[in-house]
């Protein structure tokens, strides 16, 4: 899971469709509950929903 979180962290500091200042608030509060195991499991939870909502957008657009 680690692993996932360092690919995501990744993606978010390399991402363009991001505002730098919202970027590092996302980060630092990514890596406040990397540190934590149940923090671990619950961003895996809240970006596992947010991908269920956004999913059907990203295949539509013949992204997925």
């Amino acid at each position: 899971m680690k692993e996932k979180i360092e690919k995501v962290i990744e993606k978010i500091e390399n991402s363009e469709q991001i505002e730098p200042e919202k970027k590092s608030l996302i980060l630092q509060k990514i890596r406040e509950w990397k540190e934590e195991d149940e923090a671990i499991s619950e961003i895996a939870l809240k970006l596992e929903n947010w991908w269920l909502e956004v999913e059907p957008i990203f295949a539509e657009m013949g992204l997925v």
